[in-house]
């Protein structure tokens, strides 16, 4: 998992952090540079891109993202803080991202604005509220789920490519 990958390289535990300000607390302690709006899995996340992405050399999968990097995602029933989310990774590289969508509207709904909340404050990463797609999940979807192989990643990979650009077909300007 996520979390144990963070253990294992940084000796950080995601699950010893009783808030938000603790896990704040602790990348600071390891050097990492965080600010106030970030939350537990905020944190995790930029542990993990600190500590652990660049050890990944053989293939390996990451489970488990934090709900809170992952606004598409369906919780884990068993442990809601995290998502049924994975990345694949080969050569310290992502390679692809794969989970099962969320389809609960009144989640989604939170989600969205916890993201327009995060932008209201200065993080131009974070979404927008999507209404149409809010309205969409509450007519009912599946259980639907999906996985973005990479494919370009993994010529990436097998040409030593520096760039993502020179393995196109037709990159952007």
């Amino acid at each position: 998992t996520m979390a144990e990958a963070v253990k294992k390289y940084s000796g950080a535990d995601y699950y010893a952090w009783t808030d938000d300000k603790a896990a704040r607390e602790c990348a600071l302690k390891l050097g990492v540079e965080v600010n106030e709006g970030m939350r537990k899995g905020d944190v995790l996340s930029a542990l993990f891109d600190e500590f652990v992405e660049d050890k990944l050399i053989q293939p390996t999968i990451i489970y488990d993202y934090p709900v809170e990097i992952s606004p598409l995602a369906k919780r884990k029933k068993d442990e809601p803080a995290f998502t049924e989310r994975f990345e694949y990774f080969i050569y310290a590289r992502e390679m692809g991202n794969a989970f099962s969508e969320l389809n609960d509207p009144i989640d989604q709904k939170q989600r969205f604005q916890k993201q327009v909340e995060m932008r209201a404050k200065g993080d131009d990463e974070a979404g927008m509220m999507d209404d149409d797609f809010i309205n969409a999940l509450e007519y009912g979807m599946p259980p639907t789920g999906g996985l973005g192989i990479g494919i370009d990643r993994a010529v990436l990979l097998l040409t030593g490519a520096s760039s993502i650009r020179v393995v196109i077909l037709f990159p952007t300007i």
